[in-house]
């Protein structure tokens, strides 16, 4: 049993072939029991996509989904703002798209496509979207719902359903390929992502059953993003086009494009390719429906704007901050595990992307201001000298004792002062995980902050209310202008 499978979340994330049978004396051989049925993981997304109730949900199903909503839109409308997002508007603007759906955060509308593509994107600019299993798997599935809800004018109970369908196939997805984003250098954003936007949508658009395994088909060869772009700003694009993705395979499947019904588990499938040589089963489709990982997993909310796999080592800086005079400070060392070493570098920020990864930036920052925010991410902040001084005394390097963990990332921060004394801080789970949850507060804190950066106070108020309680509202009427830049 795995370690994350053992701890649950109370507080809140190749077949085998028959034997060969001898060629002599075959008669003489009792006959083999009948194989157990193989899991179609297509069909099992496609009951669970048009036979799920909201009615059978628990309830801390469903207040994780409305928490959910809250932090996604809190964070999309401020990375609304962001660059990345004004680069994708100007193209869609380019496109001359019908102007359908609302863009989160901008006086723009598109297709429901073209909509989600930017939705994705801002809610991924800042890296601040919340932790489901192997990173922010699940950051293109609000985007995708907003706009296909919109234009088909569905209740907020049918967008809550959607959405608890969506993180559950893509938990299933991650599941069933546990290191194929850790160690394979995948992006579950625009893998496994592309996967939980399309079920979802199937479900908003309401796909006959007999359609999905060709949608899912068809998002197993959409699915693609690689981790060597993280620290640029084609990371967040690959939330974008999962979103968008997701929305074209059921758009397509439901207009009857076909796919292979095997294209997840089957030869040369999404599972065969993308996690080549790695561990892989489709036991987690036997229990969906059945069971559900937001209850039994959870997810991270990011405290921080910035990479989650080192926000232990910010949750410790914070701790060791103030302790000393920083002039009294010799040298840090952040121990952080192999697998957060592979997406963290240990060089100085060139952009604010690369400044969400870089070790030595983070904890400079941390120990020199306090919790890196929205302000240690603007050009303004990489040029600040105290910063940059101290980070030459940041060094990154293993920490021993939990090198090989995949499913956290513990980190231990170690001060050395002038005369040779050494305070340390460990941390095995970070701030907003469901062993240290955030508050109500905290996070209610954390959209207005975000959410007023793109929209005025009164309008993030109304929102936040109506996300509160999402699914007990007769329409989302009222929604769609208040997402927009007024």
């Amino acid at each position: 049993m795995r370690r994350r499978d053992f701890i649950g979340v109370v507080g809140g994330l190749a077949g085998s072939g028959l034997p060969a049978w001898p060629l002599m004396a075959q008669a003489q051989q009792p006959t083999p029991p009948a194989a157990a049925p193989a899991i179609k993981p297509a069909q099992a997304i496609a009951e669970f996509v048009t036979g799920f109730d909201l009615k059978n949900a628990p309830q801390i199903v469903i207040d994780r989904a409305r928490v959910a909503f809250v932090d996604t839109v809190g964070v999309m409308l401020a990375g609304s703002q962001h660059h990345p997002t004004d680069i994708i508007c100007d193209m869609i603007k380019l496109e001359g798209s019908a102007p359908a759906a609302t863009i989160v955060g901008r006086d723009l509308r598109a297709t429901p496509q073209l909509a989600a593509l930017a939705n994705g994107v801002s809610g991924h600019a800042m890296d601040y979207d919340l932790t489901y299993f192997a990173g922010q798997s699940i950051a293109p599935l609000i985007p995708a719902i907003l706009p296909i809800a919109e234009v088909t004018k569905s209740s907020p109970s049918e967008i809550l359903s959607a959405f608890i369908i969506g993180a559950e196939v893509c938990g299933r997805m991650s599941r069933a390929a546990p290191t194929m984003s850790r160690t394979a250098g995948w992006h579950a954003t625009g893998t496994v992502g592309t996967m939980a936007a399309a079920a979802a949508c199937a479900r908003l658009l309401k796909i006959p059953s007999t359609a999905i395994p060709d949608i899912m088909g068809i998002t197993a060869s959409l699915a693609s993003g690689v981790t060597a772009n993280f620290g640029t700003m084609t990371k967040p694009l690959h939330s974008g086009h999962a979103a968008r993705d997701g929305i074209l395979a059921v758009q397509l499947g439901s207009k009857g494009f076909t796919a292979s019904a095997t294209a997840l588990e089957g030869r040369d499938g999404f599972f065969e390719n993308f996690a080549r040589g790695l561990e892989r089963t489709m036991e987690p489709f036997n229990d969906l429906g059945k069971s559900y990982d937001l209850e039994k997993y959870g997810y991270k909310v990011k405290p921080y704007p910035s990479g989650g796999l080192g926000h232990t080592a910010i949750d410790a800086a914070l701790e060791l901050r103030g302790g000393v005079p920083l002039a009294d400070i010799a040298k840090v060392e952040v121990a952080i595990t192999k697998y957060a070493g592979r997406r963290y570098t240990s060089t100085y920020p060139q952009t604010v992307e690369n400044a969400k990864f870089s070790g030595p930036y983070l904890a400079a920052y941390t120990l020199v201001h306090g919790a890196p925010m929205l302000a240690a991410f603007t050009e303004e902040a990489l040029h600040d000298e105290a910063v940059r001084a101290f980070a030459r005394k940041v060094t990154l390097t293993t920490y021993q004792e939990h090198a090989d963990v995949l499913d956290e990332s513990p980190a231990k921060v170690t001060v050395t002062l002038n005369d040779g004394q050494q305070f340390e801080r460990a941390k095995y789970y970070p701030s907003g995980s469901v062993q240290v949850p955030m508050t109500r507060a905290q996070i209610e804190e954390k959209f207005t902050v975000c959410a007023t950066t793109a929209i005025k106070p009164d309008a993030a108020k109304k929102i936040l209310a109506m996300l509160s309680t999402i699914g007990e509202q007769p329409s989302f009427d009222e929604l769609w202008p208040l997402l927009r830049k007024g």
